[in-house]
């Protein structure tokens, strides 16, 4: 499994939790698993090219 692949598992699997335990109806269940999801994604893409370019070449 590459890292990308366990990235986007985690993601999507914390996002479900995330959904159905902090929101109350269907629609924003799946409103605030979709916005958790991209949060979990494009922060650890953000997070690996801040190191990237902090990495002395």
């Amino acid at each position: 499994m590459s890292h990308l692949t366990a990235l986007l598992l985690f993601s999507l699997f914390s996002s479900i939790v995330f959904g159905i335990t902090l929101r109350e109806g269907v629609r924003e269940q799946v409103r605030y698993g979709l916005l958790a999801f991209a949060w979990f994604v494009g922060g650890a893409i953000a997070g690996g090219w801040l190191l990237y370019f902090l990495n002395p070449h």
